[in-house]
């Protein structure tokens, strides 16, 4: 994942860094470890989010995008791009969130989540309802992942809403519900510690889709979100209320920006998979300043 990225030097510099930070070497998970160890809560996180730093540095350096949304731990790297956070401060935070939200998960009862694709959205809503499950992300674009006791989402699985694919995801966890709650307070002490930056541009919220003007609030809402449900859907609604005419994932990119293509019909957008795509990040906004 992060090979070809390695050849800029200046993202090479950037995840150095952000792996100090952290304490975690991001630059080792992200080109040889295998795939269980990065499934490790603790070290996923970490990750995604320096990966996601250091590549929109690549792309915008040091100036905020004009609007900045991020998917679930995806807010922390969005938080730092909009200047809320500094990148040192977003990445001891999210070694904080994996290692409490990793501890939660082992200390439940088995749990899991699932990706339902398609259906009616009441079918679905009242088929989850049904298991005892919670829709942790609504994604839009025809996306829920429930999320639960393990034996409820093999349960789902088993006996899909019409019409409705039913996938298992390999995650460690119930993530965005309630069995996240004991790692809240640890998340919540070590934001305590930080002092928010207000946000340079836009910056969207996964509880509700709003914008959020304030630093505080900003953290705020990103410590509890550990325990709530994701809305993307309400935050893809909100870029297109705001008239966003162009969007660029940053890396790893292609899940939001598949979304987004079936969500946002008509708004360009580029993902950010290998440095290859830069050019074409930089040709939209160009496009769209």
């Amino acid at each position: 994942m992060l090979a070809p990225w390695l050849e800029l030097p200046e993202v090479a510099a950037s995840l150095a860094a952000l792996s100090e930070a952290a304490g975690v070497d991001v630059v080792a998970h992200g080109t040889t470890s295998d795939a269980d160890t990065i499934r490790d809560t603790a070290i996923a996180q970490p990750l995604l989010v320096a990966t996601a730093i250091a590549t929109g540095r690549a792309l915008l350096g040091d100036v905020a995008p004009a609007l900045a949304a991020g998917h679930s731990v995806g807010e922390l790297g969005a938080a730092a791009l909009a200047g809320v956070l500094t990148d040192a401060d977003a990445m001891r935070l999210v070694a904080v969130r994996g290692t409490a939200m990793a501890r939660a998960a082992a200390a439940s009862e088995a749990t899991s989540m699932a990706a339902v694709l398609g259906g009616d959205a009441a079918e679905v809503a009242a088929a989850l309802e049904q298991h005892g499950l919670t829709p942790a992300n609504v994604n839009g674009g025809g996306q829920v992942v429930a999320a639960g006791a393990k034996s409820a989402i093999e349960a789902l699985v088993a006996a899909p809403p019409a019409r409705a694919r039913v996938i298992e995801l390999q995650v460690a966890g119930a993530f965005h519900t309630t069995y996240m709650v004991p790692a809240v307070a640890d998340l919540d002490a070590a934001a305590s510690s930080l002092t928010p930056g207000e946000p340079a541009g836009i910056l969207l919220s996964n509880a509700d889709g709003a914008q959020v003007t304030d630093g505080a609030d900003a953290l705020a809402r990103i410590v509890r979100q550990v325990a709530n449900p994701v809305r993307w859907d309400l935050c893809m609604e909100t870029m297109l209320e705001l008239g966003v005419t162009g969007i660029i994932e940053v890396a790893p990119g292609g899940v939001l920006t598949g979304l987004a293509t079936r969500a946002m019909k008509g708004v360009p957008a580029v993902a950010l998979k290998t440095p290859d795509d830069l050019t074409a990040a930089r040709e939209l906004l160009e496009t769209v300043a």
